[in-house]
This record gives structure tokens, sequence and C-alpha cells, in this order.
């Protein structure tokens, strides 16, 4: 019959959004000689056996843990190796939310291979990288707190990307890394300038007098435009963004290439579908459900494509627009609203 699943696979995936959104996986780059492997995938800390990391690497994957990811990648670098080429090119054909590197010394070529990655790939990979000099993108979380104290060890920045990657990887949409506690932490050396560090895209840990936790949840953007607005800089609203890309083209991708005629009739059946899963999410306040949630054709999009090759469309309505379909493609938008977590409060009392 065809089609009508489609319905079926967006509602599942509404009705598993929050549930998906604890469940990210964590992507770690380890310089290791112990073994001989390329990479090992661990779903819990049970499963790692001692023999095959050095001391330092497997409580880095123990941070990681710390932070509940449904998945912890581990790829082995040699120790003698600089050039991570390699190994980005392997973990550029795996599925992950969040990557760590906890040797790494500078972040320059990995920010531009993640940018890369989202730009050109459409990806929706993210790293937390330690002092992200050329950040300023909303796939890169620049962690910039020094001498994290746990226990007996004093880690460097970092070391600690791999407990932040854990922790975001970790989180549902239901609440936001903002104010995040971590228990284990002893001490850090403080920002003397925290407001400032957050306005300028830094990720920082703050010490209320009683315990450590994560600042305000930003990530490394600062240059807003017209199309990455304020909200980009909201690790909880990029992380509900990717989302919504991955579910609607792996949808997309499964069950419409190849399979179904580009004609009017089954792109409608196909934003009925995709609307009807922004009104599942929607009812689990991911989106907010005070505000009309829709996607559409998009309309500009298709006049162009019919006027780039030399089609006058300018006496057709709107509807006609939507109705001419072009060659292969879909030209789709949507207009959605992402519900962010309570984080600022101003409270005027009157006495």
């Amino acid at each position: 019959m065809g089609l009508p699943q489609i319905n079926i696979e967006f509602s599942g995936k509404a009705v598993s959004a929050v549930e998906r959104s604890a469940r990210g996986i964590v992507a770690l780059i380890l310089k290791d000689a112990t073994g001989t492997f390329d990479v090992k995938e661990y779903r819990s800390i049970e499963e790692i056996k001692v023999e095959d990391w050095t001391p330092a690497n497997i409580d880095y994957i123990k941070k990681a843990f710390m932070g509940t990811p449904a998945k912890v990648i581990c790829e082995r670098l040699d120790t003698a190796e600089s050039d991570y080429s390699e190994v980005l090119t392997r973990l550029g054909f795996k599925k992950w939310n969040y990557l760590a590197i906890p040797d790494l010394e500078n972040a320059t070529d990995i920010e531009t291979w993640l940018k890369g990655k989202r730009e050109n790939g459409k990806k929706t990979f993210k790293a937390v990288l330690p002092n992200a000099s050329t950040g300023d993108h909303e796939g890169i979380i620049n962690f910039t707190t020094t001498d994290i104290k746990v226990g007996d060890k004093t880690y460097t920045t970092a070391e600690y990307c791999c407990r932040i990657a854990g922790v975001l990887a970790g989180l549902p949409f239901t609440r936001s890394a903002t104010y995040y506690v971590l228990p284990e932490v002893e001490g850090i050396t403080e920002s003397t300038t925290p407001d400032s560090d957050i306005e300028s895209g830094k990720l920082i840990l703050v010490n209320d007098g009683e315990k450590i936790k994560i600042g305000r949840a930003v990530n490394s953007l600062v240059s807003t435009t017209v199309s990455k607005t304020e909200d980009f800089k909201k690790i909880k609203i990029v992380e509900v963004m990717d989302m919504v890309k991955d579910d609607i083209r792996d949808t997309f991708n499964n069950n419409y290439i190849g399979k179904v005629n580009n004609i009017y009739d089954n792109q409608v059946l196909f934003f009925t579908s995709v609307n009807a899963y922004f009104k599942g999410l929607a009812g689990d306040e991911i989106f907010d459900r005070n505000f009309q949630n829709k996607a559409d054709v998009d309309v500009e999009a298709q006049r162009l494509a019919w006027e780039g090759i030399g089609t006058d469309v300018s006496q057709l309505s709107d509807q006609e627009v939507k109705e001419k379909s072009f060659r292969s493609n879909v030209y789709a938008k949507a207009n959605v609203k992402i519900v962010d977590a309570m984080e600022d409060l101003d409270f005027s009392i009157a006495i």
C-alpha cells in the first residue's frame, strides 16, 4: 500500500524523543600503545578490559560514563602519532553525538573538521574541545575551566572534556546542562569574569560556595546571523535541532528516496507526517505547544528552481507553484519553536 507506515514511523520517533535524547553517544580519541586494535565500543564500564588501555585512558572512559551516555566509542591513536586524520575519517562514517580528545593540545584542526562535517557533510556531530580559539560555531563546545581537582588528581581542561561530553550526551531534553552539578569535583581555578566568559562562548565550571557545577550551557557560537539567532548558542536547543534533522532525514532516506514519485500529492503526505511528528514533540514539551509548528513546501525555493531553467512562473499563485513539483527535488521549510529550560529569573518584590 505504501506511505501510511511513514506516519507510524514518525509517531514512534516523537514518542521516543525524550528517551533517545538521554541516550546519546560519546566518541573518544585516546592515545594508547597498549593494544593493536583501532576501536573499542562500550555500553557500560563493566565491558572495559584493563589490558586494553592505560590506567589514564580507562579513567577517561569511566569519566565519560559518569554522564550515563548510551555508548562510548573509543578510537585508538598511537602515542607517537600527531595526525588525527585517519581516526577522524573512521569517525566520519559512524553515528555519535559528542567528541572529546583528552590528550588534545591544539583544537584548530578538529574544529575545522567538525565545522566541515556539519556544514557540508550534513552531520550532527558536536565536540567538547579545550580552549577552542577559533570555535564560534554551534557544534563546538569551548570548555575552558582549568585545574579540576578530583580526589588526589588534578585534571587539565582537555582531560576533563571526557566528563563534559558524557554529561551532554546523557541529558534528556527535559533539562539543560546549566547548573548541572559535578559532585566529584572538589576544586577548580575559578574564572574572575564568568559573565564575559559565557558571553564569549565559553563553557565553564562555577563554584557556588557549596558545589561545583556547569555554568550556563552554551556552545562557542558568538557571531549570530539572521539564520543563526541567539537560540543557536544554547547546547540544549542545538541538540533538539540536530535530533529533528536526523529523524526527518533518516525517515526520508529510508522510505522516500527512489520509492515514491515526486508529485504534489505525495509531498502533501510527507509534510502531513512531519507535522504529526512535530505535534508529538509539542506534546512532550520539546516544541512549544502554543506555537504553530509546521512544515510545508518552500514556495520561494521552488519558484527559483523553475526560473533557474528559464520557466516563467511569475503569474502562478503560491498554491500553483506548490503543485508544480520540480524534477526530483522536494523543497521544504519549517517554522518551529523549541522549548528552552528555565535559566533566568527577574523577580521584583514591592513592599
